[in-house]
């Protein structure tokens, strides 16, 4: 093997280990920020349920937000499962790094010694004299003494060479008590998440099994708040054609014929400073922060089965956000208020235009904007409203396309 292709599969095989160790890291941190996301949303959840439970609630709440909760410490628990298997695998390469250094180390020793002895035997001076006198000729001699100076260079790059692999050797075993400390705790969190999530169970099979006994009734009620979200939902799609419809017909850069077009397909006919935002919200796609501080999502976007009745099946135009008594509303993006609108049954509800796109936030108590309002990312728009009946606040938030539903967890960051 050529020296060129020595150095090259050394390089190689350095910048593999390389890639490698910090693809390990990079995995290492991000399960770490998905854990701790997951301990603050448990966290979170049961502030929200404490704060709940100061009024009564009925079972059929209680078995949903466990259901919630439940869902959350499973994934914990999947999350460090995970990390302790990542673990596990650097412990794993960690001892066959450190059996093949002991390997080389052995083997490096060995070569050294058989070097010693070597130039232990031709040590004298005159042995060396002798060995460069005779030489045949000069260039002989000039080799002969060159490789007299390459040997001993040699044995000092074995010297350091054997002490660089003894620190390495030290440094992986060291490496090695920390991993296996670190595992044992992630093994001891994740006992004690089993426990905790062995209790929520049996509390929820106790109540299910109350649930059974009235399920049709319990479907009944479901059945009903649908109805009442149907209607809600019905009410915001009518109030966002007629928003379009008044922002068109006030438009003065379009023609007569675009507004009139853009009426009837209840799309926006957007003006030059309209087009910037709707192109700067479309880049911040998955980007865009959360409409409150602080909250858990409890129901999701689309139709799914009810997470405790499941022959009920439920239909949601956005998303429902769990947050503190007294939080504040916030807009998502930059962008002008489209309308500010009591709905029957959901209290008042304020519409955001980014371009082509609308965010809705609906069960506000409070509302600090009227139409027409320019708002700027994060601005607060009102207060969520907390229901005296369960003290439990929910903002309900939709992103519309033009006249159209959007996922929400699409558009905002982490979501």
């Amino acid at each position: 093997m050529g020296k060129k292709h020595f150095f090259l599969i050394v390089f190689l095989t350095a910048f593999i280990s390389f890639e490698g160790i910090y693809a390990q890291t990079d995995e290492q941190k991000e399960l770490e920020a998905r854990k701790e996301r997951l301990q603050e949303e448990i966290q979170q959840f049961n502030t929200l349920l404490s704060q709940k439970r100061k009024e009564k609630t009925n079972v059929l709440e209680d078995v949903e937000d466990l259901d919630h909760k439940i869902k959350i410490r499973k994934e914990l628990i999947k999350v460090t499962n995970q990390q302790t298997d990542l673990i596990q695998r650097q412990i794993n390469n960690n001892i066959n790094k450190i059996s093949k250094l002991r390997d080389d180390l052995k083997e490096l020793k060995a070569d050294y010694a058989e070097m010693i002895r070597k130039s232990y035997k031709s040590s004298s001076q005159q042995s060396r004299l002798m060995f460069l006198l005779s030489s045949e000729n000069f260039l002989q001699a000039y080799k002969r003494l060159q490789y007299m100076k390459q040997y001993a260079n040699y044995r000092k790059e074995q010297a350091a060479e054997i002490q660089a692999k003894t620190k390495e050797l030290q440094q992986l075993n060291d490496g090695l008590v920390v991993q296996r400390e670190e595992k044992e705790n992630l093994i001891a969190e994740n006992r004690k998440e089993q426990e905790s999530l062995e209790r929520e169970l049996n509390t929820q099979k106790g109540l299910i099994a109350s649930i059974k006994e009235k399920e049709e009734e319990y479907a009944s009620q479901i059945r009903q708040k649908q109805r009442q979200a149907d209607e809600i939902d019905r009410q915001i799609d009518r109030l966002i054609k007629e928003a379009i419809a008044k922002a068109n017909a006030a438009n003065k850069e379009t023609t007569a014929e675009t507004r009139e077009n853009a009426t009837k397909s209840s799309n926006f006919a957007l003006t030059a400073e309209a087009k910037l935002v709707d192109a700067d919200f479309v880049a911040n796609k998955g980007k865009l922060p959360w409409p409150v501080e602080k909250g858990v999502i409890k129901m999701r976007y689309g139709k799914q089965p009810h997470p405790v009745v499941k022959s009920v099946t439920i239909q949601s135009n956005g998303v429902r956000i769990a947050t503190e008594k007294g939080a504040r509303a916030r807009a998502i993006y930059r962008g002008k208020v489209l309308a500010v609108q009591a709905i029957k049954g959901g209290n008042k509800a304020v519409l955001i235009q980014h371009g082509n796109y609308i965010s809705v936030y609906n069960n506000l108590g409070k509302v600090y904007v009227k139409e027409g309002d320019n708002v700027v990312t994060k601005q607060e728009i009102g207060e969520v409203f907390t229901s005296p009946s369960n003290n439990e606040t929910v903002l309900k938030f939709m992103i519309y396309d033009n006249n159209h539903t959007d996922n929400p967890a699409n558009w905002i960051y982490r979501m």
